[in-house]
């Protein structure tokens, strides 16, 4: 079904956006589409990775590309909530409180290391996630729009770490990883070649108004009977398959479902398709399901199998 929800204009834009990123986080192209399509789903990233594996780069990209506000915070154990979201100070003149905006209050925001706060300072910003504003002295004030958040950890460094409890990985609506480069970007990397030269020269290729117009035009891709079905199935799947400790909640078939409808508009869709369900399942559910499996590869297979074995509607 060809897409009729974004106009010819709108759609060789964003195809120039995914040319642009994948011209500098290069051999990442799958990362870079689903990481857009989170985006466009009005969701929230987590990306798990080693230092060193692009995290910063991919985020910078974003901002550079799609013509959004960036700020980085760095995630530390002494950071405090008001680092994070901002404060209020007292006006004696005025005897009035004014609020002093935190770096949240921007449209594209890395959080790196996020696992390195105290839970009081990643729920500030989880928070904030969620509402899309933030409360403070019985005053709320709304973030930009959009508000994109990509925050960082490292899965294997546990010592003065965090944990983000499960009910605070559903805030994100996939969770990814960029993984090794590819052997041509590594040979690159030791010849001293360098990415930053072509990060600085990106130039916008969207603008505010438009990447908050493909938000619009996620929301109006079709979901079919048959479809919501099929998620249903793979949600039913989770619960009885004894792979998980417990299976995805209806709130994860919603983010699912919106993820779905955000690559089928990437792929010039106007449906989702099943075959777009099964490309965002992994990022989707990955985070969300606790599999009775130690290890990654374990949880991973867990994973292909519920794809595997619950029928594809023709």
């Amino acid at each position: 079904m060809s897409s009729t929800v974004l106009s010819a204009e709108l759609r060789q834009k964003l195809h120039q956006a995914l040319n642009q990123l994948a011209s500098i986080v290069v051999g990442k192209q799958e990362v870079i589409a689903l990481s857009v399509a989170c985006l466009l789903a009005r969701g929230h990233l987590l990306l798990e990775d080693l230092p060193g594996a692009g995290k910063t780069t991919l985020a910078k990209a974003f901002a550079a590309t799609l013509g959004l506000d960036f700020r980085r915070i760095q995630f530390t154990s002494d950071l405090l909530p008001a680092d994070v979201i901002g404060f209020s100070t007292l006006d004696a003149a005025a005897q009035t409180l004014v609020f002093h905006q935190g770096p949240v209050f921007t449209q594209l925001l890395l959080a790196d290391e996020i696992n390195r706060a105290s839970p009081k300072s990643q729920s500030a910003l989880l928070e904030a996630m969620e509402e899309r504003q933030v409360s403070l002295d019985r005053q709320t004030h709304r973030l930009p729009s959009p508000f994109f958040v990509i925050a960082t950890q490292n899965p294997l460094e546990q010592i003065g770490t965090f944990a983000l409890p499960e009910s605070q990985l559903d805030r994100f609506l996939m969770r990814l990883s960029l993984g090794y480069p590819t052997a041509a970007r590594e040979a690159e990397i030791l010849r001293g070649v360098s990415r930053e030269a072509m990060l600085a020269a990106a130039k916008p290729v969207l603008s505010r108004e438009e990447v908050l117009a493909l938000q619009q035009a996620t929301a109006q891709v079709v979901v079919s009977e048959a479809l919501a079905q099929y998620v249903q199935k793979l949600l039913a799947y989770t619960r009885t398959s004894g792979d998980f400790v417990h299976g995805l909640s209806t709130r994860g078939g919603l983010a699912l479902v919106r993820a779905a409808q955000a690559y089928a508009l990437l792929r010039g869709e106007s449906a989702v398709l099943p075959e777009f369900v099964q490309k965002v399942f992994p990022a989707v559910a990955w985070h969300r399901l606790r599999s009775v499996h130690a290890d990654s590869e374990g949880h991973q297979a867990a994973l292909a199998r519920v794809l595997g074995q619950v029928a594809v509607p023709l």
